[in-house]
Order: structure tokens, then sequence, then C-alpha cells
């Protein structure tokens, strides 16, 4: 690693201000992402600004067809959370498949998000289920949050204080694992919500997590794994690398899509 200032702020507001006195300043959630970084010398932030002592940030509620997680809350608070699996059990389900059990109790939901990976699993919740993202400065819509491969509508000094999910009628994520990484290789988050269906996949496309409006429209008529038996038009250009060719991928996101839908009942 390369030297830095490292800060543990105390809340989120002492968190803005260590951020507006770095040169360079970077948010650590959990960590498993930009450790990693700073440890292959990938990144060299003048200040490391920790979240771990922002308890404000961590928790979750439900308030009637909303579920609010706090963005320091780790996978596996939201995968053995009562609230989280009466209210929206694909959001748990999805969440106890993240990485292992040290990842699990790591990782926090704002932290990946914020880091938006084109493999990871959250960003296919958040606009699945057509989250809100909310900052110290404003609301964001999930289809205006990811802009990109490992980029989002963040300002340079914004941070990510709660997620607030809307209650679906029905739900459910399905991946298809790397088997070492557990990153998605494909994963299909189908959601059936009082507006009309929501599909979206993590781990395709080259420029990270997308909706699919031919299935939603197809599953808007029918909801019915067969009537994902058409053709997938319009998709963004899909990820090719040593785990598989576009051509895999959409085959499998045709794949995981049909098994969401059947898992919805």
């Amino acid at each position: 690693m390369y030297e830095f200032n490292y800060h543990k702020a105390s809340s989120v507001s002492d968190a803005e201000q260590a951020l507006r006195n770095a040169s360079d300043g970077k948010i650590v959630a959990g960590g498993q992402t930009l450790l990693p970084t700073l440890k292959q010398r990938l990144a060299s932030p003048s200040d490391l600004i920790d979240l771990g002592g922002c308890s404000e940030l961590c928790g979750i509620s439900v308030d009637g067809d909303t579920v609010t997680i706090g963005a320091m809350t780790t996978h596996a608070m939201v995968a053995n959370s009562a609230e989280v699996q009466s209210a929206i059990p694909a959001l748990a389900g999805l969440a106890s498949n993240i990485g292992d059990a040290q990842v699990r109790n790591l990782g926090t939901i704002g932290g990946s998000i914020a880091n938006n990976d084109p493999a990871a699993d959250y960003p296919a919740a958040c606009l699945g289920l057509g989250a809100v993202i909310v900052t110290d400065k404003r609301e964001i819509v999930a289809d205006d949050f990811f802009t990109g491969l490992f980029e989002t509508a963040l300002d340079e000094h914004e941070i990510i204080t709660a997620i607030r999910f809307p209650k679906p009628e029905k739900a459910c994520y399905q991946k298809f694992p790397n088997p070492a990484s557990r990153y998605a290789l494909v994963g299909v988050m189908v959601a059936k919500m009082s507006s009309g269906v929501r599909v979206a996949v993590t781990g395709a496309g080259a420029d990270g997590v997308f909706r699919v409006d031919a299935f939603e429209s197809a599953l808007d008529g029918s909801f019915s794994a067969s009537s994902l038996d058409i053709e997938m038009v319009h998709l963004p250009d899909l990820l090719e690398d040593i785990h598989g060719s576009p051509g895999y991928r959409e085959n499998l996101i045709r794949v995981m899509g049909k098994r969401a839908v059947e898992a919805c009942g």
C-alpha cells in the first residue's frame, strides 16, 4: 500500500468534513473492494475516511410498503433480518449468497452499490426493485444511479446513507456464480411491482447492470417462464472474458430469468 491518512468518522457530518479537507479522500465502508485495490497499489488516496463508527448508517426498518436499509448494514444483517425475509424475501436471499461468510459479515450494501462492480449482486436488486438511493445531499432513483462500469451518479464528496426498497408483489433473484469468487457470471432479478414487471441483469453487461425491456413486456403480458422464449432485442454490449463469451452470457440471462420467474410462483 501507499501511505495515506486514516480517519475514523463518528458521524456523516464528520465524514463530510474529512472528505472536504482531503486532497484525494476515499470513503471506506466494509473495505471488501477498496482494501484489495490499495494492496495491489491500484489506488493511492491521500486519506481514507472510515464509516465504521457512523452508527446512524446501520439498521433496517419497515414503514408500510417500504424497506429502508442503512448504507453500513452488512450483507449478513440483510440476509438474517426477519423484517427483510418477510417483506422482500428475494432481497434476503440475494444477500445470503454474496461471497462467503467473512465477506457477508464485513461487506456493506452501501459500499457495494457505490462501487458498482459489473458482477455485484446488489445493483440488480436496486434496479430490479426500483429502489431509491438516499445520500447526504439528495435522493436518486436506481434507474438514474448506475451510469457505467464502476460508475454512479454520485458526486465527488457525496455519501450514501440509505437505500429504500418498495415491497414487490413478488420477486426472485437467480444467479450463476463464479465458483471461486461467488460473483455473478449472470444474475437476474425479476420483480412484479404494482406498476409492472422489472427485470434487471448483473454480471453480463460490459457497462454494468441493465434492464431487459423485452422480458419486462413479455412478463407484463403473461407472468410465466415460457414468456421468456422470445428474442432479446436491444441488449447492451455483453462481457467477454475467460469465464464466458457474450453468447454464453446471453443464454444465461434467459435461463436465470426463467428460473427467477418459476421461483416467484
